[in-house]
């Protein structure tokens, strides 16, 4: 009776490599939280961001069978630029811990066009997990490398007073070559084309021995010579840091069959060189370095030694899969609007076409293996100001059930732009000038001044949103910014006089710049 009841959902995500998108515990209302730190407003589509995140750790959770039936809901977000389409994108790589990737749907072509194919967006996204799998790999074996990095330092500040390269020479014994290539029988004989194979175990086990009974010491770190034991004590205490030494750098060659395939001159101008670099094994070369940097080029290359390639590639291929996101920003651009039927949409639409199977779920090749999109989230973003969602094929509409429309920004959204965001642009131009010894001030009115402004200018202007903020604070702080120098030590109180004197030719203008932009 107890097997009966023992439930199958019973899966913690450490069972289940792929749980390691969002860290467990980060509730949506947390997500929104974390979001509201950089993003003022549009509460809605972080509200639908949250929840297709949580949603993401919520389907690893569940049983095999169930969890393959659950397809992510892709989101479409809708609104003018300058709204916080593209911020969202950027915050929400940084908070989920799953392999993002953001893309413009504009730099890929059709099929059988010059550019590059839409399966390039899987190839990339894999890259990223690979790269964020391997690097919280290499991490953990940071603390095994750093012996390693040290003999590896030695070596190069003491040549010769390691016996690594004896024991490696050791392990080759000598070939030689004897008999005749074509046969025993062959009428063709002469010692150039005699090939000499010794007899297994004849002289090389001597040799072997021999080399191991001279190495072979009770500890790695006695038996040095006492040179070697005082270079290890100053370059524990950062005495050699400066010192300068030869360093042998090498660098794989950079080559992918994607390079060769999409069509872009430039890729594959440096597929072709990639290719040459992976004959010839790549490049080598030796740098006159200080022990400091030598340590950093050292420990790249020993944790590259030690790091486990295929296990990294296996683990990312599997977060891809279970808990990648793609962010298209700018699917409004390949839309046809009202469906008409020029070159340049028939294009457009064939992009949708090939964008269309790796929404809906396929195979795509990587150098990594082949990786599934059937589960990889999608959000869609777009301005849609020319052109409706509507104006999308309807198979790619319904590979985007969820919708969300921005809202254009008000005064009081920019005010709080100005202010209260960690990387808010108040705090920036501070920050910047205090480097130049120059106090900065804004009082209330001056920024409910600058607030009301950009909301004036968006409304009969090309509405742009918080971009505007960027053009009105660098007219207000010109001339401060230019001088800055010369009011070293000086406290700078920006007031709505201040405001208005720097921008009465922006806004009395801004109907002639109109009619003549």
């Amino acid at each position: 009776m107890e097997e009966s009841i023992t439930p199958q959902t019973q899966i913690t995500p450490s069972e289940n490599p792929a749980a390691k998108g969002i860290p467990d515990g980060l509730t949506p209302a947390q997500i929104v939280s974390r979001l509201d730190s950089y993003i003022i407003g549009q509460n809605k589509a972080k509200r639908f961001v949250a929840v297709a995140l949580r949603n993401r750790q919520r389907r690893i959770k569940l049983p095999e069978e169930i969890r393959e039936e659950v397809a992510p809901k892709n989101i479409l977000m809708m609104g003018p630029t300058g709204v916080g389409k593209t911020e969202i994108a950027r915050r929400l790589a940084k908070l989920c811990g799953a392999p993002f990737l953001k893309v413009e749907a504009t730099k890929y072509t059709e099929v059988g066009y010059v550019g590059r194919d839409v399966e390039s967006m899987v190839r990339d996204l894999m890259a990223v997990g690979y790269n964020m799998v391997k690097a919280e790999t290499q991490e953990k074996l940071r603390e095994k490398a750093v012996p390693m990095v040290e003999e590896s330092l030695l070596d190069l500040l003491l040549p010769g007073s390691s016996s690594k390269k004896a024991k490696k020479e050791a392990k080759k014994p000598s070939v030689h070559i004897s008999g005749n290539i074509f046969g025993s029988d062959a009428p063709v004989q002469g010692s150039l084309i005699r090939i000499d194979m010794p007899k297994p175990g004849e002289n090389e086990e001597e040799e072997i021995q021999e080399a191991a009974a001279k190495e072979e010491t009770p500890e790695e770190n006695k038996g040095m010579s006492e040179t070697r034991e005082k270079f290890r004590a100053m370059l524990r205490e950062g005495k050699l840091e400066d010192r300068m030494v030869d360093i042998t750098v090498h660098q794989q060659p950079r080559f992918g069959m994607e390079m060769l395939s999409g069509g872009n001159p430039a890729d594959f101008e440096e597929g072709i060189a990639g290719l040459q670099e992976m004959f010839s094994g790549g490049k080598s070369r030796v740098k006159n370095v200080s022990v400091r940097e030598a340590r950093n080029i050292l420990m790249a290359q020993t944790l590259d030694r030690i790091t486990d390639s295929d296990k990294v590639a296996d683990e990312a291929k599997s977060r891809v899969e279970q808990s990648g996101i793609i962010f298209i920003d700018e699917i409004d651009k390949i839309a046809t609007k009202g469906g008409e039927g020029s070159r340049q949409d028939v294009s457009r639409e064939g992009v949708q076409r090939d964008i269309l199977p790796i929404v809906e779920g396929s195979d795509v090749n990587t150098k990594w293996g082949v990786v599934n999109t059937t589960h990889i989230l999608f959000i869609g973003a777009g301005a849609f100001s020319v052109a409706a969602p509507s104006d999308l094929i309807p198979e790619l509409q319904g590979r985007f059930p969820l919708r969300v429309e921005l809202e254009p920004l008000k005064k009081e959204d920019f005010k709080r732009i100005l202010t209260e965001p960690k990387n808010a642009l108040v705090k920036q131009y501070e920050a910047l000038l205090a480097t130049e010894g120059v106090t900065l001030k804004f009082t209330d009115e001056a920024i409910d001044r600058m607030a009301f402004i950009a909301e004036d200018v968006n409304s009969r202007a090309e509405n742009i949103g918080a971009r505007r903020l960027h053009t009105i604070m660098e007219t207000v702080l010109e001339d401060l910014s230019f001088d800055a120098d010369r009011h070293n030590g000086e406290t700078v109180t920006v007031d709505r006089a201040w405001v208005d004197d720097r921008l009465k030719d922006v806004v009395k203008d801004q109907n002639l710049e109109r009619y003549i932009l």
